[in-house]
């Protein structure tokens, strides 16, 4: 079910959200936190898709909140519930003129109450997002460094604007990789690696949050660069670690494969997954404490890696 609320207010909203459940025999009942979805330049329904899948796994109240200062004052709703909204129930909100410059005023009437608020990005985050308006009512804040507006300076960004409870999807997109590494240095024969290296592509910061994590997990130097756009435009394209005996290389062969290589080892083919929109945010909104890993690799991690070899 669909409503559309032209020309109304929050408190219109909450309380017309209120009737179309108790019409629909919808309930909030089960619904574990609210997320905000700030889609600074213009609806973005890929977004609320993924949240809506997301729902099955968290059921949840979706704010989504975009603002137009430019145009007439006013504000546009729509509630979407059943069918149209997964597990959980969205509110879109177009704040237009006046009515945009009171983020947290436009949202705050509609949260659930008592449950933990998480806000997210999906292109176009404030330089600090604890800092802003969403951001400072939230407990968990998500960006991605891989959207818009793309920068190699962004991981630089993310350090310096960082505080406990940020993360970003370029981290979590990692986290197969990450468990690959791992399982490897966990098999015989248990030597200390020497150096390493990271290849990926020049959109893809990614890269250098790999990097980071394995400069700050093995306290050893490592090497990375980003492969020409002809010969790779899309993540990671492997991982060598250095050790006495040999080279471990982990190489994505496709979307969905990888080759591991070892000393001595026949080549094992691993299914590495290239992970969707969905994947991400729903492990994101699995914990909502600070993500302390993450925190260290953007701090500490960022600081101890050399710059990206050319």
């Amino acid at each position: 079910m669909i409503v559309d609320l032209p020309d109304t207010t929050v408190s219109q909203v909450a309380r017309k959200l209120v009737s179309v459940r108790e019409e629909g025999g919808a309930v909030a009942l089960g619904r574990v936190l609210t997320l905000i979805i700030v889609a600074a330049k213009g609806l973005r329904e890929e977004a609320i898709e993924a949240a809506n899948d997301a729902s099955r796994e968290h059921p949840m109240r979706v704010i989504v909140l975009t603002t137009e200062p430019d145009e007439q004052d006013g504000l546009d709703a729509q509630i979407r519930v059943g069918g149209d909204a997964g597990a959980s129930e969205v509110i879109v909100l177009r704040a237009r003129g006046e009515a945009a410059s009171n983020e947290e005023g436009l949202v705050t009437g509609l949260l659930l109450p008592d449950a933990p608020v998480v806000a997210w990005w999906p292109e176009y985050p404030p330089e600090v997002p604890s800092g802003s308006p969403i951001g400072a009512i939230a407990q968990r804040r998500i960006t991605d460094a891989s959207t818009e507006p793309y920068e190699r300076g962004r991981l630089s960004a993310l350090r310096t604007g960082y505080a406990p409870g940020d993360t970003d999807l370029a981290w979590t997109r990692l986290t197969h990789w990450r468990e690959q590494l791992a399982a490897v240095l966990d098999q015989p024969p248990y030597e200390a690696v020497t150096s390493a290296e990271v290849i990926g592509a020049g959109s893809s910061p990614s890269t250098g949050l790999l990097a980071a994590w394995l400069r700050l997990a093995l306290d050893v130097p490592v090497t990375w660069r980003y492969a020409p756009p002809e010969e790779w435009d899309h993540g990671i394209r492997s991982v060598t670690l250095k050790r006495e005996s040999g080279d471990i290389v982990l190489a994505r062969s496709n979307d969905a494969d990888a080759v591991l290589e070892q000393p001595g080892q026949p080549s094992h083919d691993i299914v590495l997954q290239r992970r969707s929109l969905r994947e991400c945010l729903a492990e994101e909104l699995r914990r909502l404490d600070p993500d302390i890993l993450y925190g260290r690799v953007v701090t500490e991690g960022w600081t101890k890696l050399d710059r990206p070899v050319s």
